[in-house]
C-alpha cells in the first residue's frame, strides 16, 4: 500500500514538543489517556449497534487489552471498538488542530502548577499525544466497524506523520509505544513492568465499565497464560455511599470530564417508586475555559440499565447548570432513545426538576456550611447560575438564595439579598442596585453620590446577565429592585417640607435654563431637569423607569438584534459651581456660541462619567482644546 508522508502544523509541533520534553510531573497520565480513548470506543460501537442492527461489527466481547513487549520494549493498547476511517484518521489524530491547539498552548503556558497543566490533556481532547511522554515513536493501526480496509498512522513527534492503508487491521484501534528507556529521576517509569501497568489502571481506570485485560507474565514457560482483567468494572453510581472512597469518586470525575482537578462537591442521588434511576454529579473547582461559548458541551452522561447511551445529554439539566458533570442511570427508558425523544419525555422532564433542585440545595448547603467552597464556587460560577433567574420561574427563589453579590456594604465580603434586606435603612422601600463593567468604575460614578452621602447600601453588578435579571426578578421579599441610574430619585431628607420649598425654588430659578438646554441637545436628549441625586458632580444621564439602558441595548445588537436608540435624560446637579456659572451666562446672553458649546461639553462629561463614548470624539478633543487654550 502507498504510504503519504505530512507535515504536522506548527502548533501542532509545538505541542508535541511540549509532549517530548514534557512538563509533566507525573507520565503515567498517558496510560489513563489512551484507556479513556478507548472506553469511548467500545461505548460508541455499542450504541451504534444498537441503533443499527445491520452494522457489520462484532459485539460479543468488547474489551480494551494491554499488551507488553519487554524485549522490544513496546505496549500495546488496543479495544475492539468503533474505529477510524481513513479520513478521520487524518483529521482527528493528524492534524491535532480540532484539538484546540493554540488555546491549549496559552492556558498551559498560563498554567500555575504542574497539577493545574496535567489538567488541560484531556480538557482539550490532546489525550493520545500524550503517548510521546513515554514513547519516542507511536503507531496507530484502526479500522472503522463495517468497513474492509484499516490505516496505520506513523509519527515520531517530529515534524512529520505518515498514512498508510492496511487490508489486515482488526476492528477497533491499536496504539503502540515504543517506549522510552526508564528514568525514574524524571518519573518515566518502566512501562513494560505488568506491577507498573496493574497499578497505573487500579488507580485510574479501575471503574471503567469495560474489561481491562492484560497477559501476565508466565514464569513456567509453558504455554501463554490466561489474561487477566485489572479493573473491578463496578458502576460507582450503583454502589452504596460507604462502598466507595472519596478517591474513586474523583477518578471517575476526572474520567468523564477530561478535568484532572478534584471536584468542588460531589452529589449523589438514588429515585426509587414508579420511575428508578441513580444520579452521581460532580460540581468542578473550575470553571472550563469555553464555558461561556457556543461550542461548549454540556450536560451529562445517560445509562440505560447500565449501558452507555449518550455522552453530553443536554435534558436532564437546564443550560444554567451546564458545568454539572456526572451520570445518570435511568431503568425504564428505551435503550435507542435518540436526543429528540429525550426532549418530550416526561420522565426526562421529571429527571431534570429533581436534578436541578437537588444541585441548587447542594449549593446552599455548601454556602451555609462552608464559606471558603462557596467563595470558589460563586467565582467560577456564579454568572452562568445567574442565567437561571432570567430562564427558570420555577427555582428563581432557590436560585436567589445561593446567589450573593457585591456591595458597598463591603470592599470583600459579598451579600445576600437576605442580608441587604436586614441592613436596610428605615423607610427605605427599595433595593438599589447599578450595573456596570467594573467595581471602581461603578462605584465612582456621579449616580452613587446622594447614596453614599446618605450612607445607603447599593448592589455592585457588574456581569453582563445582571443587566437581565433585575428586570426579570423585579422584587425580593416585597421590596423592588431599582437601578440607581433610572427614574427620579427621591432618598428623602431631614427636613421634608423644607426640602421640598427649596427644590420647587429651584425649578423656577432655573426653567429657561433647562428648556433652552433641551432645545440645543435635542437629538440626544429628551428631558433636561435639577438633580436629586448628586452631590459632587455638574452632571448625569440617567434612564426612563422603563427605557433600557446603554448596556442592554448594545448587548442586543451584538447578538443581531436591532433596537431603537433610545433617547436619555440629563440631569443637572444645581449646586456645582460649574452649573450655577452656565446658570449666570445663560441670563446674560442665551445666544452665544459658547455657551452652547458649553451645554454640549457638559452633557457629554455626563456620558464619559458612566462610561460611555462621546458622539463625536474629534469635536469633543477640539473643544475642551481650545477651552484650556483660554485659560492659558
Amino acid at each position: 500500500m502507498t504510504t503519504e508522508t505530512f507535515e504536522f502544523q506548527v502548533e501542532a509541533r509545538q505541542l508535541l514538543q511540549l509532549m517530548i520534553h514534557s512538563v509533566y510531573s507525573n507520565k503515567d497520565v498517558f496510560l489513563r489517556e489512551l484507556v479513556s480513548n478507548a472506553s469511548d470506543a467500545l461505548d460508541k460501537l455499542r450504541l451504534e449497534k444498537l441503533r443499527d442492527d445491520s452494522l457489520d461489527a462484532d459485539v460479543s466481547d468488547l474489551h480494551i487489552e494491554l499488551d507488553v513487549d519487554k524485549e522490544a520494549r513496546t505496549l500495546t493498547v488496543r479495544d475492539n471498538g468503533i474505529g477510524m476511517s481513513y479520513d478521520e484518521v487524518g483529521q482527528l489524530i493528524g492534524t491535532i488542530a480540532n484539538s484546540g491547539t493554540a488555546t491549549f498552548l496559552k492556558e498551559l503556558k498560563e498554567a500555575k502548577d504542574a497539577g493545574g497543566a496535567e489538567g488541560l490533556i484531556g480538557q482539550f481532547g490532546v489525550g493520545f499525544y500524550s503517548g510521546f511522554m513515554a514513547a519516542d515513536e507511536v503507531t496507530l493501526v484502526t479500522r472503522r466497524a463495517g468497513e474492509s480496509q484499516g490505516t496505520r498512522w506513523t509519527s515520531r513527534g517530529e515534524a512529520t506523520y505518515t498514512l498508510e492503508r492496511v487490508d489486515d487491521a482488526p476492528q477497533g484501534t491499536s496504539v503502540t509505544l515504543h517506549l522510552k528507556p526508564a528514568d525514574p529521576e524524571n518519573q518515566l517509569h518502566d512501562y513494560t513492568s505488568a506491577w507498573t501497568i496493574r497499578e497505573i489502571v487500579k488507580r485510574y481506570s479501575d471503574f471503567i465499565t469495560w474489561p481491562i485485560r492484560m497477559v501476565p507474565e508466565s514464569g513456567d514457560g509453558e504455554g501463554v497464560p490466561e489474561p487477566e482483567t485489572l479493573n473491578s468494572m463496578k458502576a460507582l453510581w450503583a454502589r452504596s455511599r460507604d462502598e466507595v472512597s472519596d478517591d474513586e469518586y474523583h477518578e471517575l470525575y476526572k474520567h468523564i470530564s477530561h478535568d484532572w482537578r478534584e471536584p468542588l462537591e460531589t452529589i449523589r442521588l438514588q429515585a426509587e417508586g414508579t420511575f428508578e434511576y441513580q444520579a452521581l454529579l460532580f460540581v468542578p473547582s473550575h470553571a472550563p475555559h469555553d464555558l461561556f461559548t457556543r461550542d461548549f458541551k454540556r450536560g451529562v452522561q445517560l445509562y440505560v440499565k447500565r449501558v452507555f447511551i449518550m455522552d453530553d445529554c443536554e435534558a436532564l439539566l437546564p443550560p444554567y447548570l451546564r458545568f454539572v458533570k456526572g451520570v445518570v442511570d435511568a431503568q425504564d427508558l428505551s435503550l435507542n432513545v435518540s436526543r429528540e425523544i429525550l426532549q418530550q419525555d416526561r420522565h426526562i422532564r421529571m429527571m431534570q426538576r429533581r436534578l436541578t433542585k437537588k444541585v441548587l440545595s447542594t449549593v446552599k448547603e455548601i454556602r451555609t456550611k462552608d464559606a471558603e467552597r462557596y467563595a470558589t464556587f460563586w467565582r467560577e460560577f456564579g454568572t452562568a447560575l445567574k442565567e437561571g433567574l432570567v430562564t427558570d420561574s420555577e427555582n428563581r427563589d432557590a436560585i436567589l438564595a445561593v446567589s450573593s453579590f457585591a456591595s458597598t456594604h463591603s470592599a470583600d465580603e459579598p451579600t445576600t439579598l437576605a442580608q441587604y434586606v436586614e441592613r436596610m435603612k428605615d423607610g427605605q422601600d427599595d433595593i438599589w442596585f447599578i450595573t456596570g463593567e467594573s467595581r471602581q468604575s461603578i462605584e465612582n460614578s456621579p449616580h452613587m453620590e446622594a447614596f453614599r452621602d446618605k450612607g445607603i447600601e447599593v448592589l455592585l453588578l457588574t456581569d453582563a446577565v445582571d443587566e437581565v435579571w433585575v428586570d426579570a426578578v423585579g422584587e425580593y421579599e416585597g421590596k423592588k429592585l431599582r437601578s440607581v441610574t433610572k427614574g427620579e430619585i427621591d432618598l428623602g431628607a431631614q427636613d421634608e417640607e423644607k426640602a421640598a420649598q427649596e427644590r420647587e425654588k429651584q425649578a423656577e430659578e432655573y426653567a429657561g435654563l433647562l428648556g433652552w438646554m433641551r432645545e440645543r441637545l435635542d437629538e440626544d436628549i429628551k428631558e433636561v431637569r435639577l438633580s436629586t441625586r448628586l452631590t459632587v458632580s455638574p452632571a448625569c444621564v440617567v434612564s426612563d423607569a422603563h427605557d433600557l439602558t446603554p448596556a442592554l441595548e448594545n448587548m442586543y445588537r451584538a447578538m443581531g438584534q436591532e433596537v431603537p436608540r433610545t433617547k436619555r435624560i440629563l440631569e443637572l446637579n444645581p449646586g456645582h459651581p460649574l452649573v450655577k456659572g452656565l446658570h449666570q451666562a445663560y441670563q446674560a446672553s442665551e445666544e452665544s456660541e459658547r455657551l452652547a458649546e458649553s451645554a454640549e461639553l457638559l452633557h457629554t462629561l455626563a456620558v464619559l462619567a458612566e462610561g460611555g463614548q462621546p458622539k463625536d470624539p474629534a469635536r469633543f478633543v477640539r473643544l475642551v482644546a481650545d477651552r484650556l487654550e483660554r485659560t492659558l
